[in-house]
């Protein structure tokens, strides 16, 4: 059944690799594949699932749409369905959060919208340095590459690797030592080789870098910094944005006020791809067609993510959120003190956790006998030695606990086997 990929697709392709099968249908957290065998889904598609696999309140809206012939291509051109998200973006999400903030439909992809970021901090700043942090990841076209800090997708794409200053992300250097501090300290010596950026560029909580959580402290420090030094901060939430900290935005626990903000995977909401932009009024300097692109306009996608938005017109779903992290983390710490031997860190806030476990091979075989036994995790961290937890936010508490039992026999079985 796997033939016709091994013959005739990339060697780029990797998922299918970790996942040596031919699905065929998914369901809410439940991934099926040709023979029938029913898969608990860890992985969401790297996060873009959010809200399940085949959301039935998304599926029934779209469907709906479809047979009413509504525009599905429309390039940026104005549409009911693009009204309907912009309106609902503003009402449930913006206002409420006092954002004063404009919208730019970039390109389907999440590294479309990291490119529209930086092009537009450049051109407001007239600088062309930016800085970004240790183990980042920020998309892998030109721009979004030299952004991201992982050599394995760096090395090697023969681009201009300047106007890109790499810092410490906060605990990078211990947790003795302030990375915020170190930076303040590189801008206001004009003798330390680092330019004053147009912007600086984060996640609150480091995804494909390990799950690692930036503190409230440090991201209040980095925006006093930008503030001082007159530097704009973006913040890439394309990954753990959408939920998936248990606020709607993660940086809104810190209390931080960006001035750019990436969305995408799980803001189309039924995994259609839609990447935005959002950013301060006063920022928005583009001249019409400045930035373009032809899938700008994904109607459907616009369809379901003004869906998704109603999950957030009240506190109750984000509450689920964090009760339902609170059960993760809790499994999690009692998963890795049954088995001293995996050396293993619990990190993590929200509904998105890592386990990272001292030996990379270690966790590698963890993850494929998860995979044996049905179920589905990635790895993730500059060794791939981070069991990553992207369930999706309406899994069930029971469905929840079956997969952490999963893991938890897997373990076992691995650990018996070496």
């Amino acid at each position: 059944m796997m033939e016709i990929f091994r013959h005739l697709e990339s060697e780029v392709r990797s998922y299918s690799r970790s996942f040596p099968v031919l699905f065929e249908k998914a369901k809410d957290a439940f991934l099926f594949d040709k023979a029938g065998n029913r898969y608990i889904d860890f992985f969401a598609g790297a996060g873009t699932l959010n809200y399940g696999h085949n959301n039935g309140y998304m599926k029934e809206k779209l469907i709906a749409y479809l047979q009413n012939d509504g525009l599905v291509h429309g390039l940026d051109m104005a549409t009911v369905a693009k009204s309907n998200l912009l309106n609902k973006l503003d009402d449930i999400i913006l206002k409420p959060r006092v954002m004063d903030f404009k919208v730019q439909f970039t390109g389907p992809t999440g590294t479309n919208a990291v490119e529209a970021a930086l092009k537009l901090a450049r051109m407001v700043k007239k600088r062309s340095n930016v800085i970004s942090f240790t183990n980042g990841y920020h998309g892998l076209t030109m721009g979004s590459m030299s952004v991201t800090a992982n050599a394995y997708y760096r090395d090697e794409a023969f681009i201009n690797r300047s106007d890109v200053s790499f810092m410490p992300y906060d605990g990078y250097l211990g947790k003795d030592l302030n990375t915020a501090a170190y930076m303040r300290r590189f801008l206001e010596d004009n003798s330390s080789g680092v330019d004053i950026p147009a912007a600086v560029i984060l996640e609150t909580v480091q995804g494909e870098g390990g799950i690692r959580v930036a503190s409230d402290e440090w991201l209040r420090e980095i925006e006093s910094i930008c503030r001082d030094f007159d530097i704009l901060l973006i913040v890439d939430d394309i990954q753990v944005g959408n939920g998936r900290t248990g606020h709607f935005f993660s940086f809104e626990q810190s209390g931080i006020k960006p001035d750019i903000v990436t969305l995408s995977k799980s803001f189309g909401g039924y995994g259609l791809p839609l990447s935005i932009v959002l950013f301060r009024r006063d920022l928005d300097i583009w001249k019409p067609g400045q930035h373009t692109g032809t899938f700008r306009g994904n109607n459907l996608a616009f369809v379901s993510a003004a869906v998704a938005l109603d999950y957030w017109k009240d506190d109750c779903f984000s509450k689920e959120i964090f009760r339902k992290g609170e059960i993760l983390a809790g499994r999690l710490n009692a998963i890795s003190a049954k088995y001293p031997q995996l050396n293993a860190e619990v990190r993590g806030r929200g509904f998105v956790y890592g386990l990272a476990i001292s030996a990379a091979e270690m966790a590698r075989e963890i993850s494929s006998a998860c995979f044996d036994n049905k179920l589905i995790l990635e790895l993730c961290g500059s060794r791939n030695n981070v069991i990553k937890f992207l369930a999706p936010l309406i899994i069930s508490e029971e469905v929840l606990n079956e997969g952490l039992d999963i893991l938890d026999a897997s373990i076992g079985q691995v650990l018996q086997k070496n």
